[in-house]
């Protein structure tokens, strides 16, 4: 997926600017979904996304930098505890707050930034490009997961046939 997304110029002129933020680039050095950092998970949700919306003719600009920042906290789930709510409630909020700190934001934006736990949330998403964060968001996050176990059992089964 790197090349994909790293030599896409349109996509890249989007996003390069907040990925050399030392914020977003913090994001590597925290684990996400256990096989991934969080920063390789919101690549991957910001082009998966903006590549969705430019297909539908929708805002691929505001998804593609939404979709960068929508995980944008510093600290691990198991080690957070919020008096306003669980994780999935607080972190958007976190993020909003955290990308707001390093651009302007649309209106657009902010709202897929806070509704991306959708789902998992109550509050429905104002806007289709936030759906698409959502749903994107919830595909990478399992794939995340899944993909690796299912590399792992796979070499397992390749092993005990021989």
């Amino acid at each position: 997926m790197k090349k994909k997304w790293y030599q896409d110029k349109e996509y890249m002129s989007y996003v390069s600017e907040l990925m050399e933020t030392s914020e977003v680039k913090t994001l590597k050095n925290f684990h996400h979904h256990y096989y991934n950092t969080r920063l390789d998970h919101s690549i991957e949700v910001s082009y998966r996304s903006y590549l969705v919306a430019k297909k539908l003719g929708w805002s691929y600009r505001e998804v593609a930098r939404a979709g960068l920042l929508h995980d944008l906290f510093f600290y691990y789930r198991c080690d957070a505890h919020f008096a306003e709510g669980n994780h999935c409630y607080v972190h958007p909020r976190i993020a909003l707050r955290n990308a707001q700190r390093i651009t302007t934001l649309s209106e657009r934006e902010q709202d897929i930034i806070v509704k991306h736990m959708w789902g998992a949330t109550k509050a429905l998403p104002k806007y289709k490009e936030s759906y698409v964060v959502s749903f994107i968001d919830k595909f990478c996050a399992v794939r995340d997961v899944i993909y690796p176990l299912f590399q792992k059992a796979k070499h397992k089964l390749q092993f005990s046939v021989k």
